[in-house]
């Protein structure tokens, strides 16, 4: 049977680099990295990539972003290599997107495009589909130029009533409103929905521990090398973009729940850091961050950065409180690619390899020892007979020391104030 599939879009991308930023030594990173960067993201939704070019920006052109010559220059080179889609890894006005197609004569997407449609392809929940979907329509929205002049219709009534009704554009801009409307209403009902299982887990209560970081830097590897699970994990960037949790049981026998999160990138699209907002709430209620870094990559610390960055940007907007960073603890993962733990600079972080699991019990006894210092010590005694409450004991708190009495069990333990409370009132 004869193969019918479509042949792969062959793509460009091409990078505007802003030279005044090299030269004040405010680029926070190679342009060779973030080229390498743009080629993966473009990668990771199928687009082959033939041809990639990085260009010089003194001044940016309002009309095209490039220059009238590198535009031309683009131009032949695209059509040699026989591109469909060129990626631009900027952030393109309507206006010189619309331009840009013409004068190159394919599909040009930028990366705020190129990481919404990322998310699209990847996307499995329905919150996860419902978050996409709203981050793109927001981003349209934006792309609505008015060029459809020759689209101009009546919208209805008879003649004596007069003029032009709407127009194409302000029929589309109505839609896309109205379907917004009904996206964040079903959104609210999620964070309800969301809030309703983190008031479940309180009354548990089990504290929550989120990974966060850069996309690829290994949190999903991280997540299945320390509880067992099988999230899809692989060498590409936003493998994964729906939360996971599980369960885990610390040295001391105290549970805890570890929460997967979506990956960063830098020049993150701020219609997905707003439509993404439920999800991030798991990382606003955690009692530890670990801030997990591939220490191995040329730019770890700009990656970094980035990272710290969102946080901020969710402090300052009151998803996230101002002393997030006093409960984050980073971890330093693909220590392996340097030739372990030990070759790794690590200060306060902690060194890991996920992949081959150095160091994972070393950060599993940092995790207890940190929750540990949240607990109060307290002194019981609880009598032999009343075989519940001894038992609600192991299983909440951390036993310190027991001693065994013909009537009595005496104990010091570690309790958390909720559990003090409940205690109490058994």
């Amino acid at each position: 049977m004869k193969d019918t599939a479509p042949p792969p879009n062959r793509a460009a991308i091409l990078l505007p680099w802003d030279k005044s930023a090299v030269r004040t030594g405010t680029a926070s990173r190679s342009s060779e990295a973030r080229l390498a960067e743009a080629v993966g993201l473009a990668a990771s939704i199928g687009l082959v990539v033939v041809h990639q070019a990085v260009f010089a920006i003194r001044a940016i052109t309002p009309a095209t972003l490039f220059g009238k010559g590198q535009v031309a220059m683009a131009a032949a080179a695209l059509r040699a290599a026989d591109v469909s889609v060129v990626v631009v890894d900027a952030a393109l006005t309507p206006v010189q997107q619309r331009n840009l197609e013409v004068a190159w004569g394919a599909k040009v997407i930028d990366r705020t495009g190129l990481i919404l449609d990322i998310f699209g392809a990847r996307a499995r929940t329905r919150e996860g589909s419902l978050q996409v979907e709203l981050a793109h329509l927001e981003y349209q929205r934006s792309r609505l130029v008015r060029t459809w002049t020759h689209l101009e219709r009546q919208r209805g009534g008879f003649g004596f009533l007069g003029g032009p009704g709407e127009t194409q554009i302000e029929v589309d801009r109505r839609l896309i409103g109205d379907r917004l409307a009904r996206l964040r209403l079903e959104l609210e009902e999620v964070r309800r929905t969301r809030g309703l299982h983190r008031g479940a887990r309180k009354r548990v209560p089990y504290p929550v521990v989120a990974l966060v970081g850069y996309t690829n830097a290994g949190k999903s590897t991280l997540f299945n090398a320390l509880t067992g699970a099988t999230v899809t994990a692989q060498d590409q960037l936003f493998a994964t973009l729906d939360p996971t949790m599980r369960g885990l049981q610390l040295p001391s026998g105290r549970n805890i729940i570890l929460s997967d999160t979506v990956g960063f990138i830098s020049d993150l699209p701020t219609e997905l850091v707003a439509s993404f907002r439920a999800t991030l709430e798991e990382v606003a209620e955690a009692d530890i961050l670990l801030h997990v870094r591939d220490v191995a990559h040329p730019d770890t610390e700009a990656q970094a950065g980035d990272v710290r960055g969102v946080l901020n940007r969710m402090a300052k907007d009151g998803t996230l409180d101002e002393n997030w960073a006093d409960r984050t603890l980073e971890v330093l993962n693909k220590a392996d690619l340097l030739g372990g733990v030990a070759g790794v600079v690590q200060g306060e972080a902690i060194a890991v390899s996920a992949l081959t699991g150095e160091g994972l019990d070393r950060l599993v006894a940092v995790i207890d020892e940190r929750l540990a210092t949240r607990l109060e010590v307290l002194a019981v005694e609880i009598p032999v007979t009343d075989g519940a409450r001894l038992a609600w004991v192991y299983r909440h708190g951390e036993v310190l020391h027991r001693e065994d009495t013909d009537t009595h069990v005496r104990l010091q333990l570690r309790l958390s104030a909720a559990d003090k409370a409940r205690f109490e009132q058994l």
